[in-house]
């Protein structure tokens, strides 16, 4: 019985919603039976809405919740009316126990990633749920949680932390990071679940892919040009693969060639070295198989194309008066510009432009409101990050310790709930939880 106390807090909810409905209706059918002057007729479940937003009872409290479950840490605050604080629903477990196995994988992928670490505690079963291939199968199957902001940097060399901000709960969750070596490491970004990391090993650079749901990684084999090199990580979740491109970086006097990793051959090939170019930053935006960065000389855009391996130059000029630019990539062929307007701090502004691709121009969608700007930049020469997902734009100010977000579809700009990242060498990006991203 002790093993379904959880399963029954997370069950209870229906019983208590059953219940609290047979309340209200009692409840009506006494006051239909009174001699009161008015009857009003109501549906059953107004009474409870009401109930639930009137209750001034100084019984009702409000409750931090603090839980530490298996690999993650978690505080949040939780409110409960008087009539939905209940002692623990008892269960028959002889009743439970015979649920069908393919029902509880279906019941438990469907709830909210993070969850999984604390139901884990619950029995032995539920501790090894995460190596059940059936559970991972119906996981796969399960729509997305949905965007999440992961935040990583290190107090010491070997102490890396990472805090994941979950946009649909507005919670961030500790995710320990100890798993990973003690190199000096730093975040190339995140897709499908993956999450890739570049950095020294000694003198030796190294690439390495991990899951940090399921504390899982591995280190790629070696590049054929073994340097430093600017990186994007892609992942094809119908393919179950994944791939790492490393850009024709100068290193020194010699050109690079273009190397793709694929996780299917487990291999780096060489394509086509970058035609001479004068980066003018090294952000990069990868969307439609196409990996584009942006140049000064020539103005414009240098654009790869995964399915060909071969560079191209789009002579795409950017706006005037452009102070410094970042390559944002949406859903499709959706390809953002964003960056600061302006010579001087009183008359700056942050600014959204989308690339016609037929017209091969930049048309501005969206403006920044002043008072937005103002508060996450509060000085012209303060810095600032801009990355995106899924026609989401993310802006975070170091400085002020800020993260404000851009819904290019519903044009619709808002303060991330709590959001205070760590340090001024965090570094984030946006990361999809999911347990059936494989490194392999």
């Amino acid at each position: 019985m002790e093993r379904l106390g959880f399963w029954g807090l997370l069950m209870g909810s229906v019983e208590k919603s059953s219940d609290s409905r047979k309340l209200v209706t009692c409840s009506k059918n006494r006051d239909e039976e009174s001699s009161s002057s008015t009857t009003t007729t109501t549906s059953a479940s107004t009474p409870l809405k009401r109930s639930l937003s009137r209750n001034t009872s100084p019984s009702r409290q409000q409750i931090v919740v603090k839980t530490k479950p298996r690999g993650l840490e978690e505080e949040t605050v939780a409110s409960f009316g008087k009539q939905v604080v209940a002692a623990d629903v008892p269960m028959e477990e002889s009743i439970w126990a015979m649920l069908p196995e393919d029902l509880l994988n279906e019941i438990l992928a469907r709830l909210p990633p993070f969850m999984i670490f604390r139901i884990r505690s619950v029995c032995k079963k539920w501790n090894l749920i995460l190596q059940d291939n059936s559970f991972l199968k119906f996981h796969s199957n399960v729509s997305s949680h949905g965007p999440c902001l992961l935040t990583f940097w290190k107090n010491s060399p070997q102490l890396p932390q990472c805090s994941v901000f979950s946009l649909p709960l507005k919670t961030w969750y500790k995710v320990p990071f100890t798993f990973l070596p003690s190199w000096a490491f730093w975040l190339v970004g995140s897709s499908g679940g993956l999450v890739c990391f570049s950095g020294l090993d000694g003198l030796t650079f190294r690439t390495l892919v991990c899951n940090p749901l399921m504390q899982r990684w591995r280190i790629l084999p070696s590049m054929h040009y073994n340097q430093q090199r600017q990186l994007i990580m892609v992942v094809d979740r119908s393919e179950k693969s994944f791939k790492v491109i490393a850009t024709s970086d100068i290193y020194g006097d010699k050109s690079l060639p273009t190397e793709v990793y694929d996780s299917k051959t487990d291999k780096w090939s060489l394509h086509q070295i970058m035609p001479a170019v004068n980066l003018c930053s090294s952000k990069m935006a990868y969307c439609d198989s196409r990996l584009y960065l942006e140049t000064l000389s020539p103005l414009g855009l240098m654009m790869y194309r995964l399915d060909t391996g071969q560079w191209e130059h789009i002579p795409a000029k950017f706006p005037r008066s452009l102070l410094d630019g970042y390559l944002v990539a949406g859903t499709q062929k959706r390809l953002f510009l964003v960056g600061r307007i302006g010579l001087y701090s009183t008359l700056q502004s942050m600014r959204i432009w989308e690339l016609d691709h037929t017209k091969v121009s930049w048309v501005e969608i969206s403006r920044m409101p002043p008072k937005y700007f103002r508060a996450l930049l509060r000085l012209s020469a303060e810095r600032f990050e801009c990355f995106g997902q899924d026609n989401l734009i993310c802006f975070t100010s170091w400085n002020q310790g800020k993260g404000l977000l851009y819904n290019v579809d519903k044009k619709i700009w808002s303060w991330i709930s709590g959001c205070a990242l760590q340090s001024c060498n965090s570094q984030v990006c946006f990361y999809e939880p999911r347990f059936d991203a494989s490194v392999h």
